[in-house]
């Protein structure tokens, strides 16, 4: 017995595939405690400035997505986003520091981004028309959205050399936009303030001194003109790439306590949208796992400089320059897109936002037919089914199984999202609760129950689970499967019902190879989520 156990250790020392042919897990919810916390809305969209003329790759992938000339009318549109019951839409992206308001002073001439070798990103200053944002609001109030919008943090400033913008930030055109906001009763609920200027920045960047005294400005013109309201809109900056800490460090520790209500930054690790690696490093589990480093380090952050802050993903898209034609949109990206939000959940970020809700190679929805992709319905099934209290977790196996476990949503039990990145192993998965593990240890009763909390049940109790696939085994299908049924369209363009199997409680959760499930333990004993 001696022998043998030495032998188990010693092969279990050998590189991890040796050990992966024990596919059978024990997964131990911690539910006395709650880890961290989300929004409700945690799950958010972006709608995106960028022009018809916006190419990569030999490829123009944005069409009519611009909030400037999308088909708000689309039905498809407004079914999606009223789907989410309410889905947060944060207005912003690489041209917002390029957009002027038309209200005020600036009422006309108010023309739309043309291609401008010279201009920040190739092109030209852009105008939102007022009555274009009417109509964008009619949107939001129909389908009960939540608005983020992102400010032009570069009005009134000067370039200087190698990319730095000098001088203060002029806030007239901004102020005049808000007070034409608030008179009308459009509801924002936050504003963001510039959009990848912090650090190095990427084509333009603000430095944090003069970056956190224009935050100061625009916290004195939120406290103005919102000062007969029950509730203010919060501030969310700078959206950039956390590329440079101490940047950071010294955003917060100018504009000081009570300004800055969420820290946002940028995710884009998978690399440029013709990577070659992309499917490689999807399905790599060592290189999701590197992304960790920046959420615990924005969460030290804040906790050390700025406790009255929250963090924020305030855009990610997986692939830089309008995502990958051959992934982004397909059923594989998922892989990436729902770990990215487990791991952001684990670190206290309140709100993802996804690039984008349509628009590039990773929309939501189809450019030209607005048919969701199938992050969409992951994106759906995630803000139906995982709450706001993060749960820890214990399990050893494979690496190529990822597991996050939460609340439940609006209700009682536990939600847990399985993720299996490999192509071949397939995992048996137990879920057990830490409130009397110890008695669970016997070995008869492990074989024969599953242990829930302080009740033991004999198998008439069900479990909610959901299965995610491609269609036909193809991991780069544009149609994904639920429980083995494609999740398409209704013939009056409705969303399609999200609908569970039932499972015995007691049974082992069966993970496929390159697949996904959602499992929701409605009896599930956490004190944390009572």
């Amino acid at each position: 017995m001696a022998f043998k156990l030495v032998l188990v250790l010693f092969l279990c020392s050998l590189p991890s595939i040796l050990c992966e042919k024990n596919n059978d897990v024990t997964i131990i919810v911690k539910g006395s405690t709650i880890e961290a916390e989300i929004y409700d809305s945690f799950v958010c969209a972006t709608l995106d400035w960028w022009p018809p003329e916006k190419c990569n790759y030999n490829e123009c992938p944005w069409g009519n997505a611009s909030v400037l000339n999308l088909d708000l009318n689309h039905s498809y549109l407004s079914k999606a986003i009223q789907a989410f019951s309410p889905l947060r839409i944060r207005v912003g992206g690489s041209l917002e520091d390029q957009v002027i308001y038309g209200v005020g002073s600036l009422e006309s001439p108010c023309d739309p981004f043309t291609y401008n070798s010279g201009g920040l990103f190739g092109f030209s200053k852009g105008c939102l028309s007022m009555e274009r944002w009417d109509q964008l609001n009619r949107l939001f109030q129909n389908t009960g959205a939540i608005v983020t919008f992102g400010l032009n943090a570069l009005y009134g400033r000067h370039q200087g050399r190698k990319g730095a913008w000098q001088g203060a930030w002029n806030s007239s055109n901004a102020r005049d936009f808000m007070e034409y906001t608030i008179s009308k009763g459009y509801p924002v609920d936050s504003w963001e303030f510039g959009n990848e200027l912090s650090g190095s920045g990427v084509s333009a960047r603000v430095g944090a001194q003069q970056y956190g005294e224009d935050l100061i400005v625009l916290k004195a013109i939120i406290d103005d003109l919102y000062n007969k309201s029950h509730s203010k809109p919060l501030i969310v900056a700078p959206g950039g790439f956390f590329d440079n800490q101490q940047w950071f460090v010294q955003l917060l520790e100018v504009s000081g306590a009570g300004v800055l209500n969420a820290m946002s930054h940028h995710v884009y690790n998978l690399g440029a949208g013709n990577d070659p690696r992309i499917i490689a490093r999807i399905m790599d589990p060592n290189y999701l796992s590197r992304f960790a480093d920046t959420f615990r380090n924005v969460k030290l952050t804040i906790q050390r400089h700025g406790p009255w802050s929250s963090a924020w993903v305030g855009e990610a898209g997986g692939a830089y320059n309008s995502g990958s034609r051959l992934v982004s949109n397909t059923f594989l990206n998922s892989f990436w897109y729902l770990d990215q939000l487990g791991m952001a959940s684990k670190y206290n970020t309140k709100v993802y936002c996804r690039q984008a809700l349509i628009g590039g190679n990773y929309g939501l929805l189809d450019l030209e037919t607005f048919i969701p992709n199938p992050d969409y319905y992951s994106a759906l099934l995630w803000h139906r089914l995982m709450g706001k209290g993060v749960l820890s977790i214990d399990f050893s196996g494979s690496s190529f199984l990822r597991a996050y476990a939460h609340c439940s949503k609006h209700k009682s039990g536990v939600s847990i999202l399985l993720i299996n990145l490999s192509k071949s192993t397939g995992f048996g998965v137990t879920v057990r609760n830490n409130l009397n593990i110890d008695l669970a240890e016997v070995s008869v009763l492990k074989q024969t129950v599953s242990w829930y909390g302080e009740k033991v049940y004999d198998g008439s109790e069900t479990r909610e689970e959901y299965h995610l696939t491609g269609k036909d085994g193809n991991y780069l299908s544009r149609i994904m499967l639920l429980n083995g049924n494609p999740l398409q369209l209704t013939k009056d363009g409705e969303i399609p019902e999200l609908s569970p199997v039932l499972t015995a409680i007691n049974s082992p959760i069966s993970i496929a190879p390159l697949s996904i499930a959602f499992v929701v333990f409605p009896k599930f004993e956490a004190k944390a989520c009572a």
